[in-house]
């Protein structure tokens, strides 16, 4: 073959660069969604970055497609990077194939993507059964006319003098006016002896007394909050104080539609569309039991079908684009309770939570629900706070990173905000967290995470080349809870393949030298308890009661003994009150309740009262999360119990305790 002719196989350096990417989505639809290509033309196209969770809505995507011809069906499954085509015939697909294959586009918010198209043997989508709304929840569509929306908005002045006393401050993310009663959001809490001048607005009245005559409400409020949002913000998933209102709580959606996101505490998510001048009414299981709250973002996943309004937004991925957020407007009316609450949840009720510490686990049942309470529901309240504490990754975990092949498939168990899921990009990672908030988080920053528990991560044994594990196993409350998520990690390697943990160190002061959290003690205080959060230590720690608990010999080295059923971490420590740890101080204790002080609070750290998850009467919110720290030793002896393990390196890192094992 002569030179010229050769010359016409040769590819410039930006096709080279367009093939890379289109084989690299290739593989990350395969090892992420287990969704294969093929090679040959077919009917349907699988559109790598064309998706809801890329911010690409319906009716941006389906007019591009359709210059290749007549679009069969467009599916779009929920909060992923990628979509399904069908044409009518294979060579439309194959002409979109050739032309569309690399095309920009902008997205909804004005950002450049680039799609990336391979061809699949079928557009396929496996969906998720019908959900029902949760207990007691109820949405009535159009409550009240477009005439009244109007002079219900216009009612509110917000730009009167703040002096007012039904005006607050605005809150971080939106404007606020309280009537009746103040609602006050560091407590979530109303005070009773101190009723606002005036009730409620007279122009409530009448609506009100219409309702309760309709029968959509039971009784008639007495306080009510109004808020406005702009376009990307949302509120923290919540369950209204139970002391606080009585069992109804009513929300008016005004100027513009939303999703509001249900969680059972079971891990179930139901996202509900609340139409603008619409009517929620929560009662009983949805309002004691169930979160509710609104995700941060300047667009919601809805129906696409003109037809569907209110109620459960389904998961027909055939029926699925994006809706553009505009200024909403809510009138949340309550009912301020004069007695305390005796409904059927007193595990999350705080008029029958007693106000005591928590007890070491006695069994794996008090563990999983010590765990429940005291990290799964804390990191669902602090996940924006705290994600904004988690920016830089710490140098040791980036250089195991760095250090692994091209091309491996990387899990991150535990993986937050997703600081480390971008590190490498020549690596395939994916997240996993039990926080929802926190997944969502990873998800806006367009990377590949879900919801799972540490201890039953639904991927394929040994289809790891590598797993990262960075503060998470420590939150595990018994030995043989932390020895099973360490085991979990295990069977998600190939044989060969390298785990990374890391697990904060009983010992913040080695060989002679305090950790940097240990040595940042007085510039910590009086100020915000993020100021350091992201050195590689102990993220963040504050006041301490006197040690009630256990304390371990100090010069005691663990064995693998102490990890086997019935070793002194299971009983010894029974029946013992966890302790609250102090801010920038050594360890007294390897079990202690963490407070964490939503930001807002620049005045001294006080322990919480009462010691439930969250929840104060000092300025800022305090949240409780459970740890135990380890020794120097016991995350290796703990490794030894595994079977075809070996620990190739231990080491401490800036108070923390280290090890890379190695499956074989």
């Amino acid at each position: 073959m002569d030179s010229n002719r050769q010359s016409n196989y040769k590819l410039n350096k930006t096709e080279k660069k367009f093939l890379r990417k289109q084989i690299k989505a290739r593989h990350t639809l395969l090892r992420h969604e287990g969704i294969e290509t093929v090679s040959y033309a077919t009917q349907s196209l699988v559109v790598a970055n064309g998706g809801l969770g890329n911010g690409v809505s319906r009716n941006q995507l389906l007019p591009v497609l359709e210059t290749c011809g007549p679009v069969d069906a467009l599916l779009m499954p929920p909060n992923k990077p990628y979509s399904f085509v069908s044409y009518k015939t294979a060579e439309e697909s194959k002409k979109a194939y050739v032309t569309l294959n690399g095309k920009e586009i902008v997205d909804d918010l004005g950002q450049k993507i680039i799609l990336y198209f391979n061809f699949v043997e079928k557009a396929q989508w496996k969906e998720l059964g019908l959900q029902a709304l949760p207990p007691g929840l109820m949405v009535v569509e159009e409550i009240i006319s477009s005439e009244d929306e109007k002079m219900l908005l216009e009612s509110i002045n917000w730009t009167e003098d703040t002096g007012n006393q039904n005006v607050q401050k605005s809150l971080k993310h939106r404007r606020v006016k309280h009537f009746g009663y103040e609602f006050h959001y560091e407590n979530n809490n109303v005070d009773r002896g101190k009723p606002l001048p005036g009730g409620l607005p007279d122009i409530c009245d009448s609506i009100l007394e219409k309702w309760l005559k309709e029968g959509h409400i039971k009784h008639k409020p007495d306080q009510l909050t109004v808020n406005q949002y702009e376009p990307g913000h949302g509120i923290p998933a919540h369950i209204d104080t139970h002391s606080a209102f009585e069992d109804e709580i009513v929300s008016l959606s005004l100027g513009s539609e939303v999703v509001m996101d249900f969680k059972h505490p079971d891990g179930i998510t139901v996202p509900v569309m609340l139409p603008r001048r619409s009517l929620l009414v929560m009662t009983g299981e949805s309002r004691y039991l169930w979160t509710h709250g609104i995700t941060p973002r300047k667009f919601d996943t809805v129906q696409a079908s003109k037809g569907h309004k209110s109620g459960i937004i389904t998961s027909d991925v055939g029926d699925l684009t994006l809706s553009k957020r505009g200024i909403r407007t809510s009138f949340t009316f309550r009912k301020v309770r004069q007695t305390p609450c005796n409904c059927s949840y007193p595990l999350v009720c705080d008029s029958q939570m007693k106000a005591t510490p928590p007890s070491f686990p006695e069994s794996e049942r008090e563990a999983s629900q010590l765990e429940q309470e005291y990290v799964h529901r804390v990191y669902e309240e602090i996940a924006g706070h705290f994600s904004s504490t988690r920016h830089t990754p710490w140098p040791h975990v980036v250089e195991f990173l760095k250090a692994l092949p091209r091309g491996s498939l990387v899990a991150d168990v535990g993986c937050g905000n997703g600081k480390y899921l971008g590190i490498n990009k020549e690596l395939y990672m994916i997240g996993c967290d039990r926080s929802q908030s926190l997944v969502d988080i990873c998800r806006e920053r367009h990377f590949q995470a879900f919801v799972c528990d540490a201890l039953a991560v639904p991927i394929r044994g040994g289809a790891c080349d590598a797993c990262v594990s960075i503060a998470v196993i420590h939150h595990f409350a018994t030995a043989e809870r932390r020895v099973a998520a360490l085991q979990e990690l295990v069977r998600l390697l190939r044989p060969g393949g390298k785990a990374l943990v890391y697990v904060w160190a009983m010992e913040q002061e080695y060989n002679k030298k305090k950790s940097k959290y240990l040595r940042e003690n007085r510039m910590s205080q009086g100020k915000e308890e993020e100021v350091s959060s992201d050195t590689p230590g102990p993220e963040l720690l504050v006041e301490q009661v006197p040690d009630t608990g256990h304390k371990e010999p100090a010069c005691r080295m663990p064995s693998v003994s102490d990890f086997q059923e019935g070793g002194r971490n299971s009983r010894e420590v029974t029946n013992s009150k966890l302790p609250v740890h102090t801010n920038r101080t050594s360890f007294h204790s390897q079990d202690v309740l963490v407070p964490w002080h939503l930001k807002g609070n620049p005045g001294k750290d006080k322990p919480a009262e009462p010691f439930g998850p969250g929840g104060s009467h000092d300025p800022s919110p305090v949240f409780h999360r459970f740890y135990h720290v380890f020794r120097e030793g016991e995350l290796e002896a703990a490794c030894q119990t595994l079977s075809n393990v070996r620990v190739l390196r231990s080491y401490y890192d800036q108070g923390n305790w280290c090890v890379i094992l190695e499956k074989v």
